[in-house]
């Protein structure tokens, strides 16, 4: 008997071929390993709203088990439009420009995978969401960097003319920026936006964090903006939205035209998401009760607490104004370290893990930024904080 050959390496795709383990599975990991308190990958120690995950059993046992319609059930797409036309001014048809994913990373997946043609010209922000390049360059698409920095973190026009040419063909904004913890200003929006139209490029504008965000600022979506209705693929995450990340739930919001192009890739990707949670998110952003203010107030004292034990011990924090992030300045807290060799040491000999910002560069990184996920209850934060406090002093 002939054994069956193993395709060689080469055969594999060079996109994937050589790709690391993210810096979430590895601090994840050592985490795990160690025991240490994890203040690395983004996710609650709550378990979201007990409605909703009741909902979604009710759903499990009393609703259908079998295949939803592929562009999401019609009562959720009817909820997401809802929802962002109370939120966020927005006028969304459920029926033709709303779909619903597997979670926000699919979404983008179908943004890319069905805009992108080979040598078209992507421009993105980094620091930056690490699935952004593999799925653009594994569409044919050739990034363009634009390199923020702290403590701003902001773009500016000579910083757009230099990233975007005539073959320039999407845009990929994440706003609020993970992990820089901003929320991006409406200059810069308007900006980004007159960029947009002059190009006519679309913007792909990964929202997952719109929920989130602190101290009575709104998010405003660039699909608002002039010019951006009919070019914006728009993106939420009930995940995020709830604090369920394991849930995968996303949204697809865009014209018609992108919105059949959008559909058009997600039915061969994931093709639909189960019914049962389908209908929870339903249900839980037609009847939110006070969830949307509780929940940014409960993470705006996490933030709080956290940032002011850090600064107590010494630490230069940047401002967060979302997501569930904060940062602090290594350089500006006087230690001589790079991000990345702190966090290993302060995870294998403190026991406590958290984020290089420098892994969410693709070149040029800012290397003296640490990310810290807040959204922990009160004895984790402040145990992080005595060990953090070790780590500095060591």
């Amino acid at each position: 008997m002939v054994a069956a050959r193993i395709r060689e390496p080469a055969m594999v795709h060079p996109v994937f071929a050589d790709l690391p383990v993210t810096v979430f599975e590895e601090m994840s990991g050592l985490a795990r390993e160690l025991g240490a308190i994890n203040l690395g990958q983004g996710f609650p120690d709550d378990q979201g709203p007990l409605s909703l995950r009741r909902k979604a059993g009710e759903a499990l046992i009393e609703g259908s088990n079998q295949y939803p319609p592929m562009r999401g059930l019609p009562e959720l797409r009817r909820a997401v439009a809802g929802h962002y036309g109370r939120t966020q001014g927005l006028d969304l048809d459920p029926d033709r420009e709303i779909i619903v994913t597997s979670g926000a990373t699919e979404a983008l997946a179908a943004a890319f995978l069905s805009l992108i043609s080979p040598g078209d010209e992507v421009v993105l922000f980094q620091p930056l969401y690490d699935a952004y390049l593999p799925m653009v360059r594994r569409a044919g698409g050739v990034p363009r960097l634009v390199r923020l920095s702290p403590p701003h973190w902001r773009f500016d026009r000579a910083m757009l003319e230099a990233a975007f040419s005539e073959r320039t063909k999407l845009v990929v904004l994440n706003s609020p920026l993970n992990p820089a913890g901003v929320v991006i200003t409406d200059e810069d929006l308007a900006l980004l936006a007159e960029f947009c139209v002059r190009h006519d490029v679309i913007a792909v504008c990964d929202e997952v964090w719109e929920a989130v965000v602190f101290d009575g600022r709104a998010h405003r979506p660039l699909m608002g903006f002039p010019g951006m209705r009919e070019r914006t693929v728009k993106i939420g995450s009930a995940g995020k939205l709830f604090g369920m990340t394991g849930w995968k739930v996303g949204f697809l919001c865009a014209a018609p035209p992108l919105a059949k192009a959008l559909a058009g890739a997600h039915q061969f990707l994931t093709f639909t998401t189960p019914p049962n949670l389908q209908a929870a998110v339903a249900f839980g952003l037609d009847e939110p009760g006070d969830w949307f203010e509780t929940m940014p107030a409960g993470l705006q004292r996490s933030r709080d607490r956290l940032a002011a034990g850090l600064r107590q011990a010494g630490f230069s924090v940047l401002d967060s104004a979302g997501t569930y992030f904060l940062n602090v300045d290594l350089a500006a807290s006087g230690i001589d370290e790079t991000d990345r060799a702190f966090a290993l040491r302060a995870v294998r000999e403190h026991g406590v893990a958290a984020i290089p910002v420098s892994a969410f560069y693709a070149q040029d990184p800012v290397t003296s930024v640490l990310r810290l996920c807040f959204a922990k209850g009160d004895e984790v934060l402040d145990a992080a904080v005595e060990r953090l406090a070790r780590a500095k002093g060591g």
